[in-house]
């Protein structure tokens, strides 16, 4: 390797923790979680009620527990239980969602990580 190589290894060493830093952070804390159950029900709470909320879909019922500033599935009629897998939903921005039944679950706040998503 030449000198060259060696700064260019060295420099990358250096900005990697300060690039981890920066744009690999978890966002904050949400404030409210929104559920849409197909294309016309839209249920918005906030993060601080403790509930389970049984939403109808398709399929059959899915419960959504929301308890000390997370939300997750707990119940769902789909197949795959995806949406159980993703586990607790607690920064802005995190999203799961049923699609067989319909029913997503994101979690709304100021400062989110991303601008959109798109599917």
């Amino acid at each position: 390797m030449t000198r060259a190589d060696y700064i260019v290894v060295i420099f990358a060493l250096i900005m990697l923790p300060y690039l981890y830093m920066t744009y690999w952070q978890h966002s904050a804390q949400g404030e409210t979680v929104q559920i849409l159950a197909g294309t016309d029900k839209k249920i918005e709470i906030p993060l601080n009620a403790d509930q389970h909320l049984t939403i109808e879909g398709p399929l059959g019922s899915s419960i959504i527990e929301i308890h000390a500033g997370k939300a997750r599935f707990v119940e769902s009629p789909c197949r795959g239980k995806q949406c159980i897998h993703s586990g607790w939903l607690q920064h802005t921005g995190d999203f799961a969602a049923c699609l067989p039944n319909h029913i997503s679950v994101a979690v709304l706040g100021n400062n989110s990580l991303y601008d959109a998503i798109n599917f």
